[in-house]
């Protein structure tokens, strides 16, 4: 039987074969930990128009990868930076199945302020962590639809520090680990299982770091439908 290969990127530099959408990218130092910094280019942030160019769009570092299931994992410190809107959380994790520039694709991410560390106030304690589908599912529609929260959950997170994001994607679920605990599993997909690129994605008024992306393939999942 066949046995994934792992894809391993350190990100102490934008990767050579990396694109960007609507974000800047380069090599920093946080708490000591060489890693990439990632955040809305400037003219998105300040003459963008939220639903249209930030809030659940493609806002990303677009890392190709022929993926469609197996696990995802990379270290997330992300924070809110000094022009942040108020309702900025310092939005930041992974995308998959990403298609072209950002055409379709799902995502997770997190929500630093969000987390129970903080003791935000209700219902923001139950949201820290987010599963979105682009383009017809953004976090909005998915909190009218579905209003007990089957698309976010709680996590003991908090900005500025290093947290250790881990996605296992099949067929019919994504599951999420923050730090090694299941926080979340989505069963009911929003989106068809097609192979893609991963995303570095960050959002509105978030400055992030991103170390040590790691991509493993299931040999033995879908096969891809896209490039």
């Amino acid at each position: 039987m066949a046995q994934p290969t792992p894809r391993s990127h350190s990100l102490t530099e934008l990767p050579a074969d990396a694109r960007l959408r609507s974000v800047s990218a380069e090599p920093a130092v946080v708490d000591g930990r060489q890693a990439l910094s990632v955040r809305l280019t400037d003219a998105v942030t300040h003459q963008g128009t939220p639903g249209v160019d930030y809030v659940d769009q493609p806002t990303f570092v677009i890392i190709p990868a022929d993926f469609t299931t197996g696990t995802i994992e990379v270290s997330v410190h992300a924070g809110l930076t000094a022009t942040a809107p108020d309702y900025a959380r310092g939005f930041a994790g992974l995308a998959y199945h990403l298609t072209g520039d950002g055409g379709h694709f799902e995502a997770v991410y997190l929500r630093p302020t969000n987390g129970s560390t903080l003791n935000p106030p209700p219902p923001r304690h139950l949201r820290a962590v987010q599963y979105f589908a682009y383009p017809d599912w953004p976090f909005d529609r998915l909190r009218d639809t579905y209003p007990e929260g089957t698309y976010e959950a709680g996590a003991d997170i908090e900005p500025d520090t290093w947290t250790h994001l881990h996605l296992t994607i099949t067929d019919s679920a994504v599951t999420v680990t923050v730090d090694g605990t299941v926080i979340l599993t989505v069963s009911d997909l929003l989106a068809e299982p097609a192979g893609g690129a991963v995303g570095l994605f960050v959002d509105i008024g978030t400055q992030a770091y991103f170390a040590d992306l790691t991509i493993t393939r299931d040999p033995t999942g879908s096969p891809s439908t896209h490039d």
